[in-house]
């Protein structure tokens, strides 16, 4: 197995529409002029973005979280340029990108220094081959104080592992229960 390249990344994106939108390069200034969160290919990945729809959650109904099943009513829908996480909280959101994971590919997410350095860790599980969708995206605010996050921004990088043999069942071939997934998408037992 072996992590991927800028260059292969861009042929990825470009020959099989792996990331769409994609951007070749690394976006570091908005287009106001005003700095920014960077988004785009790095070295060895691609830092995505958080498109602006969020799932804040709240326990102002006394609920229990269960994975098996999960009270939508915990979470408050909102759709904003900026989330404010309440202190000790988190927040899901999605990726503006929608991926298509080749067969010979895994994809590990880690979590921007710019947010990890503020106590806000992102959390996404891997995406595994033949994957797609948009990426759900978990903000921890690890503070006890409110945090922010932004939209349109950067706010993790992905790394693509490739193997050196194609796996024998795909996340498709078992058809996995958040294949195609767009929006913001909750736990599905």
């Amino acid at each position: 197995m072996s992590i991927k390249s800028d260059k292969w990344i861009r042929r990825m994106a470009e020959e099989s529409g792996m990331i769409e939108p994609f951007e070749p390069g690394q976006v570091r200034v908005g287009a106001d002029g005003g700095r920014m969160i960077s988004y785009g290919t790095s070295s060895y990945g691609y830092d995505v973005r958080c498109a602006n729809e969020f799932k804040v959650f709240t326990n102002i109904n006394s609920a229990m979280v269960d994975p098996k099943a999960f009270d939508e009513a915990s979470f408050v829908d909102m759709c904003a340029d900026v989330c404010i996480i309440p202190p000790n909280s988190f927040a899901l959101a999605r990726t503006i990108e929608y991926f298509r994971i080749p067969r010979n590919v895994l994809t590990i997410c880690l979590g921007k220094s710019t947010y990890a350095r503020c106590g806000i860790i992102v959390n996404v599980t891997p995406l595994e081959p033949e994957w797609e969708g948009h990426v759900t995206l978990e903000f921890s605010n690890t503070t006890n104080l409110p945090a922010k996050i932004y939209a349109n921004e950067g706010v993790a990088q992905m790394l693509f592992l490739e193997s050196d043999e194609v796996c024998e069942f795909s996340y498709k071939d078992r058809e996995g229960k958040y294949m195609g997934q767009r929006g913001v998408t909750l736990p599905r037992p």
